[in-house]
């Protein structure tokens, strides 16, 4: 019943002004009950050996149908393919499938908690239910299922399904409601590869008065708005019309800061598609000068509204937007690379955000985000100090997701994290 001690373990609990401290952890049906220096409990005990842990990593922004490897499928094929994995039960099984697959490698990766934010008709709530039933193996999942988007607009039909009016997106809500997600994700603006020009990202697609009418709807039936914004436009249409988390970013003047400060509201930046775009050779990607010009584009302006955010003292939260070319589904780390590179703080502040600052945004800290007693027992446990080096959570010893200790290791892409690694190594010297 995932009842164990774990013995002379190093933790850095997740908390902002905490250290590392040699412990025992005593976990009792998958919920952490005594830290300290624990003896005569007679149970299973494992010694660690002074190896290290941290909470378990939470990525705020996934998209679960992709792997990360480039695809050379023309949009018009992708709609295809969604179509006809959605026409019948056996079609729908192997989706479902996929997507189980993508998310065990999170969990092995060292993510205890994904947010998943745009997929194929409702397979993220259908997964989600099956690992919280202990049918498969996978990380906690707050699903979005499809986003909402609009004709000719970022995703639409693929990850996203576009509505024509108003009263079509109020209908929609009601459906994903109907199908128990956790969350509503909009696209408001276009995104890098569906950009026409050089230069011009990020375009605002969704009305303004259509986000307002999305975001009512979505509070009435109790649920919070996440949206895909690419642009300083789309931003302050989010911001005043009610959206809860704005995802990518763009630059923005202060009175939207403020406005997104006094009303409480997150930001969630993802720095791992636009930074392997901006810095590799386009033609080796099969990518023309425009989309590594206007990655970079993004990556500034995605670099500017993340500091304002944290002099603001506004949430800044992390996800990596997996499925992206060269985005794959265990290099969650890297995004903490790139925050600590980007936003110039230290290991522990990018832990700190990757754990408990995104299980706030998330709204899941009463059951994960930190090692703490009466919460989840959702552990990444390393050899080395992970605040001495970020690099180390690469290669996760053991993951413990609500108790249940997980020792397989994913098979990598090789010629992906070779690309990656190159440019890593280029922005941390």
């Amino acid at each position: 019943m995932n009842t164990y001690l774990l013995k002379n373990i190093n933790i850095y609990d997740g908390e902002a002004s905490s250290d590392i401290v040699n412990c025992d952890i005593y976990i009792e049906n998958g919920i952490i009950k005594e830290i300290g220096k624990i003896t005569n409990k007679n149970v299973k005990t494992i010694d660690m050996k002074g190896k290290y842990a941290i909470p378990g990593l939470i990525n705020l922004h996934v998209h679960l149908p992709a792997s990360g490897k480039i695809s050379k499928t023309p949009v018009a094929e992708k709609k295809k393919l969604i179509k006809k994995i959605t026409s019948n039960s056996l079609m729908r099984g192997i989706g479902i499938n996929l997507c189980a697959k993508y998310a065990k490698m999170e969990l092995k990766s060292g993510v205890t908690t994904i947010r998943t934010v745009g997929g194929i008709a409702d397979f993220d709530t259908i997964l989600r239910d099956k690992i919280n039933a202990g049918k498969k193996i996978g990380p906690r999942i707050l699903a979005s299922n499809t986003a909402i988007g609009v004709v000719n607009g970022h995703m639409d039909g693929t990850v996203a399904k576009a509505i024509l009016n108003n009263e079509e997106g109020i209908q929609m809500i009601k459906a994903l409601k109907a199908e128990n997600v956790d969350l509503i994700k909009l696209m408001i603006t276009g995104g890098i590869l569906d950009s026409k020009e050089r230069g011009k990202i990020g375009l605002l697609k969704m009305p303004a008065d259509m986000v307002k009418c999305l975001c009512d709807e979505a509070h009435k039936e109790g649920l919070r708005v996440a949206a895909h914004v690419e642009g300083s436009e789309g931003v302050k249409v989010a911001i005043e019309n009610g959206v809860d988390t704005i995802e990518h970013g763009a630059p923005v003047d202060n009175p939207i800061i403020l406005k997104l400060k006094n009303e409480n509201k997150a930001y969630v930046a993802t720095f791992s598609p636009a930074i392997p775009l901006s810095f590799l050779n386009p033609a080796s990607l099969g990518y023309s000068e425009d989309v590594s010009y206007n990655s970079k584009v993004l990556l500034d302006g995605m670099v500017e509204f993340t500091n304002k955010c944290l002099e603001n003292k506004i949430a800044v939260g992390l996800g990596t937007d997996t499925g992206c070319p060269l985005v794959t589904h265990y290099d969650m780390w890297r995004e903490l690379c790139y925050f600590k590179k980007y936003a110039n703080v230290t290991n522990k502040y990018a832990i700190h955000t990757a754990t408990f600052v995104n299980a706030k945004i998330a709204g899941v800290l009463n059951d994960t985000g930190s090692i703490s007693v009466g919460k989840s027992a959702d552990l990444l446990i390393i050899d080395q100090n992970p605040l001495n080096d970020l690099k180390v959570l690469r290669n996760p010893k053991l993951v413990i997701y609500k108790g249940k200790i997980i020792k397989e290791h994913n098979k990598k892409y090789s010629k992906i994290e070779n690309q990656l690694d190159l440019v890593l190594n280029s922005l941390l010297k």
